[in-house]
């Protein structure tokens, strides 16, 4: 890899270059804006967004447990499979807690259970299998959530922590969500509940029904997420397998300091997103794999009219050393992100792997998406050195026009930098799906390959984009 040049030899140079490109008064409009831009690159590299990424992680701390242990054996629970241990559950963490915290000990086994909360200064170290229950009613009392980006309160996550401070969910074990065992799909057919109730909660966000009075739960059908921390600070997740979600997998949402490490995720229900972390700050995810039927991480800061009244962004997320094998994104932003969502990093990930293969391709690596109906902004999403193979559909997609959505709010991508990422097999190598009166803004591709790419590239309508050094099917594409 060429390395980067030294701020103070850019700096030079962009002053280098201002002076080669004094212009005579009589200089065409074209040749004086293919100036401009010139210089604006220039500036551009000498302030290289990745710079930002080592203070970034810098400040993911994971947290640290007492050695106090608690086996949930200790508390009555049975790792036979049939037995609910929602109670042996809830009074192992209950202890852990009150003790000042320490590791509330999952062992080998099957542990049947409905929802667990987690509390503040717990590890739940998972050694054997965590194996959730199919019945809805063991996931009341309804708690405050967020469902698809707008609050409200709905039955509870299998894994669920509201407001609470160093949390862990580590060890080799596996948490089971038997997705496809449960009501949970039927739930969201044609006809299954969902649906009704989903245009419900919409239109609640959308008129600014009290969040206190949007309460679904028992009698309706909104599936649940698997994991979900909510107002929580300093989380962490480490080699553990998660499976099987009934909707999304893990789901940050309004937390600071998270890291992800080492987690598999494993799903086949619809939805089942692998990492959803919504108006969230300082998060780190590293290691993981994903196989889901949905996108594998996608950033998001809410829905609509509610996020805009919530207000919070998603940003400093760092991606590293993934895989992703799920049915739409790798690394996604939206398309709910009506927060805004902004310095996003993605680096070093494999798409598709012949050792890790999805049940379907995927469809897009890089996958930006909104609409003039969400508000909101993408501003700084930066991926470099992504591999991969065999996808449906476009390597890089960013698109404005999502779901065909119609709106009056601006659909604002930009600041956008994909480098070295190489990828054999997909319909569109690029495709930048735009509108007129929203063009992409500072949009870079360059230093890329793609093989066996099926159909030329579409370029919607942007300001300041570049291509360079990008081959297609062995053929050099710039731009301008």
């Amino acid at each position: 890899m060429t390395p980067h040049p030294s701020r103070r030899s850019l700096l030079g140079y962009g002053g280098a270059l201002a002076a080669a490109v004094a212009l005579p008064p009589a200089l065409s409009a074209q040749s004086a804006a293919a100036a401009a831009a010139a210089e604006a690159a220039v500036a551009e590299l000498a302030c290289d967004p990745w710079d930002q990424v080592p203070e970034i992680l810098a400040r993911i701390k994971p947290p640290r447990f007492p050695d106090r242990w608690f086996d949930i054996r200790t508390y009555g629970a049975v790792g036979d499979g049939t037995t609910k241990n929602t109670a042996a559950f809830r009074k192992a963490i209950e202890a852990c807690n009150r003790a000042g915290g320490g590791h509330v000990l999952v062992p080998e086994g099957r542990y049947l259970t409905g929802a667990i909360h987690l509390l503040s200064n717990v590890d739940l170290r998972v050694e054997g299998t965590v194996l959730f229950s199919t019945d809805p009613k063991d996931y009341l009392p309804v708690v405050l959530t967020r469902w698809e980006g707008t609050e409200c309160y709905n039955y509870s996550s299998f894994i669920y922590a509201h407001g609470q401070k160093n949390l862990a969910i580590t060890g080799h074990g596996t948490l089971d969500g038997q997705g496809m065992a449960g009501p949970w799909k039927s739930w969201r057919d044609p006809g299954g509940g969902q649906p009704a109730d989903q245009a419900e909660l919409r239109r609640m966000g959308t008129e600014g029904v009290p969040v206190k009075q949007r309460i679904f739960g028992e009698g309706h059908y909104l599936r649940p997420n698997m994991v979900q921390f909510y107002r929580c600070h300093n989380i962490l997740m480490r080699d553990v397998t998660v499976l099987e979600p009934a909707m999304w997998t893990l789901h940050p949402v309004l937390c600071t300091n998270v890291l992800l490490k080492d987690v598999d995720v494993i799903g086949r229900i619809n939805n089942s997103d692998g990492v959803d972390p919504e108006c969230c700050r300082d998060v780190h995810i590293i290691g993981c794999r994903f196989h889901t039927e949905d996108d594998s991480i996608a950033v998001k800061s809410g829905r609509d009219e509610d996020g805009i009244r919530v207000g919070v962004p998603s940003e400093n997320i760092v991606v590293q050393n993934c895989v992703f094998s799920g049915r739409w994104g790798g690394i996604a932003v939206g398309s709910e992100m009506s927060g805004g969502a902004r310095n996003i990093f993605a680096e070093n990930c494999e798409i598709n792997p012949l050792d890790f293969p999805g049940r379907f391709n995927p469809r897009h690596p890089v996958f930006l998406k909104t609409n003039k109906k969400r508000g909101g902004y993408i501003d700084g999403v930066y991926v470099r050195r992504f591999k991969g193979r065999q996808i449906d559909r476009d390597c890089i997609y960013l698109t404005t026009r999502y779901s065909n959505q119609e709106g009056d709010r601006p659909a604002i991508i930009r600041n956008v930098r994909v480098e070295q990422m190489t990828h054999d097999g997909a319909r569109h190598a690029i495709n930048l799906e735009g509108l007129e009166s929203d063009p992409f803004t500072n949009v870079h591709i360059e230093r890329c390959e793609f093989t066996n790419i099926t159909e030329p590239n579409v370029i919607g309508p942007a300001k300041n984009l570049t291509i360079r050094k990008v081959f297609v099917n062995g053929t050099e594409v710039t731009h301008p």
